[in-house]
């Protein structure tokens, strides 16, 4: 159904950012008979989705639902209702639609069946563009001017463009080399939209490596690790009174939180898989206190017992070294990052030593910088837009992605709550309109 303006003529949408949350919104859109034009400051549209597609591009998650929803933390009040409407099977049968096909890996992530985004993105343009969206490329959104219109920049010069409606699905902090600049941010806070500050998520972090230990070890997997973080903070939790993702939190009385997988040692401190599963909380915790200690088990399939009677046999002329690869099997970086952080005596006394290769303290010292970080936490509050995710202080302008004031950890939960989130944006606009 074509939808009319006042005027008799065909209602138009600016939907600004061609990332997977404003395709969505024009894919909507466009089937609701709007004119639908996609404006990016890119030479091309899904430059972060391909990048993350890279080494395999995840897109959703095949757990149980309510497994699913906890993982946004203390938005998912509000992600919730959102994937209600797209949820991860709906976007499972969507991607089929595009000629697609999925499969769900050993560790419950889904993916395309030859793991790349590029065909996915290329079906989807595809049928974008035979719904009639219109593209235009290199078209930096600046505002409003003084009249209403939108602002852009362009290889043209500037322009002008109006609008019925306008969705903003401009990303996050994070890769602003891929068009993620947060340069929208303060064009929305001098129009008195409410904004969190943004913070890097699923980040690194840094440790304060010795000069030896990152020159030799910068770049080592750690493999089968687990880490224990006292009394972590729940990723996402915030401040009584303060319902916004990555505000500082208090330790209180939270229960230890422990994930066993695999990190990278970089020249900073760490990166990797399980860090960015525990990177909300740590970050918060860095923020309240200065720093945050965790705890690196080495070992996580031995017992404490165990541990310690191999280390307490006799080593004879063994170095440390050799007797803990010939007891343990420990070896390499692992062994290197216990003689970074254990003191020199304790290698002498059995039980000070297993101690240390099931719980080795390391301190984080800073979050890494948020260009660094896979995504982002903070952005438009969703205390400061209706339900249809319409901003209270510009009616008409509608927001989606990962602009908004959410985060998740990877595994396929950032993409499907950006893809829902631009399906509701672009159902926003058409319930508004009509």
């Amino acid at each position: 159904m074509t939808s009319l303006n006042n005027s008799g003529l065909q209602k138009t949408v600016a939907v600004i950012g061609g990332g997977p949350a404003g395709l969505m919104a024009a894919e909507v859109l466009a089937a609701g008979g709007m004119q639908v034009h996609v404006y990016d400051a890119m030479p091309s549209v899904g430059r972060k989705f391909l990048l993350a597609g890279k080494g395999g591009m995840n897109l959703t998650h095949s757990e149980a639902y309510d497994d699913f929803l906890s993982r946004y933390g203390a938005r998912r009040p509000q992600i919730g209702p959102l994937l209600d409407q797209f949820s991860p099977d709906a976007l499972r049968a969507w991607v089929h639609a595009l000629g697609i096909e999925t499969f769900i890996g050993s560790s419950g992530r889904v993916f395309p069946t030859d793991m790349k985004a590029a065909p996915l993105l290329r079906a989807w343009l595809h049928r974008l563009r035979q719904a009639g969206v219109g593209f235009h490329m290199r078209h930096r959104w600046l505002g409003w001017n003084e009249a209403g219109a939108l602002s852009f920049e362009t290889p043209q010069g500037p322009l002008a463009v109006n609008a019925d409606s306008v969705v903003l699905a401009l990303g996050g902090g994070s890769w602003a080399r891929l068009g993620s600049d947060a340069k929208w941010v303060p064009l929305l806070a001098q129009r008195e939209v409410a904004l969190a500050p943004l913070l890097p998520a699923n980040c690194g972090f840094e440790a304060g490596w010795s000069e030896y230990f990152r020159e030799h070890f910068a770049g080592h997997h750690l493999k089968s690790v687990a880490i224990t973080v006292a009394g972590n903070p729940v990723a996402g939790t915030p401040v009584a009174g303060t319902p916004v993702a990555g505000t500082p939190v208090s330790d209180g009385d939270r229960p230890e939180l422990r994930k066993q997988g695999e990190f990278v040692i970089t020249a900073d401190g760490i990166e990797g898989s399980l860090v960015y599963a525990l990177s909300a909380g740590l970050r918060d915790r860095i923020a309240a206190s200065g720093s945050a200690q965790i705890y690196l088990d080495l070992l996580p399939d031995w017992s404490l017992q165990r541990v310690t009677d191999e280390v307490a046999r006799p080593r004879g002329a063994r170095s440390w070294s050799s007797h803990l690869q010939s007891r343990l099997g420990l070896k390499g970086v692992k062994t290197s990052l216990l003689r970074e952080l254990v003191p020199a005596a304790d290698f002498g006394q059995p039980l000070l030593l297993a101690q240390a290769i099931k719980a080795l303290p390391l301190t984080l010292l800073a979050a890494r910088p948020i260009d660094e970080a896979i995504s982002s936490a903070g952005g438009v509050r969703f205390e400061g837009m209706d339900q249809g995710l319409m901003l209270k202080a510009l009616p008409g302008v509608f927001c989606a992605g990962e602009m908004l004031d959410w985060e998740a950890p990877t595994g396929g939960y950032l993409l499907s709550a950006c893809l829902a989130s631009g399906r509701a944006a672009g159902n926003g606009v058409l319930s508004w309109l009509r």
